[in-house]
Formats: structure tokens, C-alpha cells, sequence
């Protein structure tokens, strides 16, 4: 059997391939010294868009520059898309790319393909084994094909005569051990020469399928340092030669545990790869892992927010390939282009009125029965942010506009009694029909652009898509005046939310006729601080 060790390729989906150079010495050396015998050292590609670290492109040129411990065979991987995409021949695309082998550090090449692209892959294998390299070639998103499908993909790859061992990778991490060996003895129907496992580990049998697979006669197994890698990440480079080393003496593993312990967990807590829930409910609906990477790392959303965009995308037909688009389409529930509705039923609803509107901060649970008893005093019209049950008999309207928040919590919704106010255009007929069965919800439009805050009677412009800011344009339409907040209690400085309800606030101010502005409960934002108990 052979390793492969696959960290600086795999593992910079995490920090755009940009490693540094004492941690790759560190890596290299604990590599050579565990006797792995393959390191795939990046990627190879093409220019990109944007800042990208050395192992993004692996050139020959940094490669000659970099120290590479002898003992391993060293590799790289390209995708069938870069070289299928790149408007060259593919001949001239491989050339671009690839020196001859005799005159790289690099020796064996793995080319990633999904399977649509693998009838056009021929060539690439061809040309790259003309070059010298040893050829690797992976099936990406091989779980839950038909076996015919991946027998015929086999033969194909049997007909090059160029290639020297076959992968199959379980790109969405949802594979178990059935799914595991189905798959290899579909492969095996035709093809006989070595094959190779790619496992992730957003279900947490990432190190268990590759033993698996290890059993049924599969030679190559990846695996990445304590799993660094897209998404959940992958089999632990550590775990798999524990494993291994319990029976036989082969690998080598004192320096590898320190590289874990001194240099990689660290990395592994700033930057956060790893199974959780969040990627185990991916895995489990087929969406794309680099779909629960980007949530997780965009401090915008909450927990329950990218809950309800994994609701969305699980319904989608093509959610196992990522897209930017569908990712921006998941955080607006389906938001379309469409014409931007509203009507001017709201306007002077509370004129002359005080208008409370209370959001979910931790101060509304501590201060909760006196915020109670302010409403039950004071008779405000009240806005709730997004539903809050504890207080349903208390709240005038809702203030809906984070559809994916309503997605993932669609009970709640679907049994509100009070009147809701959301912009219908982000909707479809059918959404609003199952989440609000009951409710005759009114309509006022939003939009979002940048650098933009503006109120009418029918909609508003916004520049952040922040239900508060659609609550206070709402408040300013209805006539209020005077507006309170309650559990508004602002987010961490470095929250980048923190500095767009500020902006908010601020953009607020400078055309509403309201002068009236107070916090009933502690904020850190830019609004008069007042006390519920001072009338109460």
C-alpha cells in the first residue's frame, strides 16, 4: 500500500494555498522522516483570480527554488476543468503547464475529473504520460452514482492505456463502508490495475472507509494532517498511520505527532476544519461541502441562518457542484430579480405613536417579563424581528426579511398569529402559501444596494440586507413618534455586522423626522441608552 499525503493541496481550500515557508520545511521534513511515500505538494493551474499562495500553481519554477526531502515521490493535481476550460488545445493547455518529467521535481500527476468531464480526459492522461508522469486519475463525487455508471467511466479510463492508478473520492463525505465497497467492485468489473480512495470526513468515517477500502484491495490512500481540508476535511495523515503502525512497524511517527501538536492544531482552531453537525446535514442531503465552509466562515450568519440555506439548497437538483451563485441564492432563500413590490397599507398605521421594536439580543430573555410589563404600560405598536414566540400575544407586527432564517424555522412561522410584514417579491407564491398558511401577510419591498439607505411609503433601499434597518424604515413609514428598542444588544467589535448596524443607525438618522430614538435595555450601538425601568 502507499500514502499519500495531500495537506498543502487539499488543506489551502483554507487559506488560499499561501502556507508558510518554516511550516512547509516543518512539513516536508515530517513527511520524509514518517516514510509516506507520496506528497502532493498543490495544485497546477492557470492564472487566478485574486491572491493565491505558492500551492495553488506549484510551479516548476517555485519548486526549484524549494527543498524537497528525498525519499518521497512528489506530486501535484490538476483538474480536467482547467485544462478544458483554458481555450488552448489540450495539448498546448498540458504543455503550459508541464515541463517534461525529467526536467521537474515533480513525478506523478493526478488529474481530478467530475464525471461528465471524464470522456473528455483522455488526452490529459495521454499527453501528461507522454511527458513521463506517473498518471493518476480521481473520479470526484463517485458516491451515489449507478454502478453502471462507474463501470463504464472505468473501462474508459482502461482504454487510455496511459494510466497507472484509479481514484475515487467521496467528495461530499456522506460515503459509509456498503457505499464504499459497491463502489470499488464496480470499478473492479474492469479495471484491474491500482486503485486509490479519497475520503472526507463530514460524517465521520472519513479514516474508517479508507480502512475499508484498504480491506477490499485498494493501494492508495490519501490523507491530509490532522484532515485539513475542504470542508470538513479529510482522513488524518496521523490517524491513518496510528492505525497502520498498531499492526506493523512500516511508518515512522514520532516527528509527524509533533508537527500535529506544535503547528497544525493551532492552525486547526483559527481556521475551524473538521466534521461538526453543520457538514454531517450536508453531507447527508448531497450539498456541496465548500457550501457549509463558506457559511461557517462568513461571520454575517448566524447558526439557525445557515440552517435554513442548507433547507434550501438540499432542494436543489445541482447542490452537489458548488456555484457562487447558487451560494448567494441559499442566503436570500431563492431571492430573484424580480420587480420589487410593496404597497402603502402601512403608512400612518401608528401615527403619533410610540413604536417598540424588540430583536432576539440576550438582554430580551434576562429583561423579558419587564419588557412585558412596558408593553402592557406604555400600549406601544411593537415590531418583532423574525418571530419570537415568548412573545406572541405581545407583538403588533413581524418584521421579516433573512428569508433563510424563516426556512430554517418554518414551524414557527407557519403558526403566527399576528400580521407580518415581509417583501413579497422575494418570494414565490408557493413559499408564502407553506409558511404562512394563515396569514394575510403585507407587503413592503426591499432592496439592497450598497452605499444606499432610502424610505418610501411602498419599499425601502438598504444597504445591508439587516431586518433592523427594515424594521426602522418601517417604523418611520408607519408614523411613529418616538421609536424604543429592546434587545438590541449589538454584536462583537470585530464583527463586521457591529459596523453595519452603525452605519444603519447612523444612515437612519440623518432623514428620519424622528427624534426620538432610546434603548429600554443595554446596546452597544449608536442610540440614546435609556432604562424600560424608568416607566415601569
Amino acid at each position: 500500500m502507499k500514502v499519500l499525503d495531500c495537506t498543502l493541496r487539499d488543506g489551502g481550500y483554507y487559506n488560499n494555498w499561501d502556507f508558510e515557508p518554516l511550516l512547509v520545511d516543518s512539513y516536508l521534513a515530517a513527511m520524509a522522516d514518517s516514510g509516506i511515500e507520496y506528497i502532493e505538494l498543490g495544485l497546477r493551474n492557470f492564472s487566478k483570480k485574486g491572491f493565491c499562495g505558492a500551492f495553488a500553481y506549484t510551479s516548476d519554477s517555485y519548486l526549484d527554488r524549494l527543498n524537497l526531502p528525498s525519499g518521497p515521490t512528489y506530486g501535484v493535481m490538476v483538474d480536467a476543468g482547467t485544462i478544458l476550460k483554458s481555450n488552448l488545445s489540450i495539448e498546448d493547455a498540458v504543455a503550459h503547464l508541464f515541463r517534461d518529467a525529467s526536467d521537474s521535481k515533480v513525478s506523478l500527476v493526478r488529474v481530478a475529473a467530475h464525471f461528465h468531464e471524464v470522456e473528455q480526459s483522455g488526452l490529459i492522461v495521454q499527453e501528461l504520460k507522454r511527458k513521463g508522469y506517473l498518471v493518476g486519475f480521481n473520479l470526484m463525487q463517485a458516491g451515489g452514482k449507478h454502478s453502471d455508471v462507474i463501470t463504464e467511466k472505468a473501462k474508459l479510463a482502461k482504454s487510455w492505456k496511459a494510466l497507472d492508478v484509479l481514484y475515487f473520492a467521496d467528495s461530499l463525505g456522506n460515503m459509509d463502508d456498503s457505499e464504499v465497497v459497491r463502489i470499488i467492485d464496480a470499478i473492479r468489473e474492469v479495471w484491474d490495475g491500482e486503485m486509490g480512495i479519497h475520503t472526507h470526513n463530514n460524517m465521520g468515517k472519513a479514516l474508517d472507509n479508507s480502512m475499508v477500502a484498504l480491506s477490499k484491495g485498494v493501494s492508495w490512500i490519501d490523507s491530509t494532517v490532522t484532515g485539513m481540508g475542504r470542508g470538513a476535511g479529510n482522513a488524518q495523515t496521523e490517524s491513518l498511520l496510528a492505525t497502520l503502525c498498531f499492526n506493523d512497524s512500516k511508518y515512522r511517527t514520532s516527528k509527524l505527532y509533533e508537527l500535529v501538536i506544535r503547528e497544525f492544531e493551532p492552525m486547526q482552531k483559527h481556521y475551524g476544519w473538521g466534521s461538526n453537525l453543520l457538514y454531517f446535514l450536508g453531507a447527508q442531503h448531497n450539498v456541496h461541502p465548500t457550501y457549509i465552509q463558506s457559511l461557517l466562515s462568513d461571520t454575517h450568519y448566524g447558526t439557525d441562518e445557515i440552517v435554513g440555506a442548507i433547507e434550501y439548497l438540499k432542494g436543489l437538483a445541482d447542490s452537489s457542484s458548488y456555484s457562487d451563485d447558487k451560494y448567494v441564492e441559499a442566503l436570500s432563500f431563492g431571492n430573484t430579480e424580480q420587480p420589487v413590490s410593496g404597497t402603502d397599507t402601512l403608512v400612518n398605521v401608528a401615527s403619533e405613536r410610540e413604536v417598540l421594536i424588540i430583536a432576539s439580543g440576550p438582554s430580551l430573555k434576562k429583561y423579558e417579563q419587564d419588557i412585558k410589563s412596558y408593553i402592557k404600560t406604555r400600549k406601544p405598536v411593537v415590531l418583532a424581528i423574525n418571530a419570537l414566540p415568548n412573545f406572541e400575544s405581545y407583538v403588533s407586527f413581524y418584521c421579516l426579511s433573512h428569508n433563510n432564517k424563516i426556512l430554517s424555522e418554518g414551524d414557527v412561522y407557519s403558526q403566527l398569529k399576528q400580521q407580518v410584514i415581509l417583501p413579497k417579491h422575494r418570494f414565490s407564491d408557493d413559499e408564502l402559501a407553506r409558511l404562512f398558511p394563515q396569514n394575510e401577510c403585507l407587503d413592503y419591498g426591499l432592496v439592497i444596494k450598497k452605499s444606499i439607505f432610502e424610505i418610501s411609503s411602498s419599499n425601502c433601499t438598504l444597504p445591508y440586507d439587516l431586518t433592523a434597518g427594515y424594521a426602522f424604515s418601517i417604523a418611520e413609514v408607519m408614523g411613529a413618534s418616538s421609536i424604543s428598542v429592546a434587545g438590541f444588544d449589538g454584536y462583537e467589535s470585530t464583527d463586521p455586522r457591529q459596523s453595519e448596524m452603525l452605519e444603519l443607525v447612523s444612515s437612519f438618522r440623518k432623514q428620519s423626522k424622528i427624534d426620538n430614538i432610546l434603548a429600554l435595555t443595554p446596546t452597544s450601538y449608536s442610540i440614546q441608552q435609556g432604562s424600560l425601568y424608568e416607566f415601569i
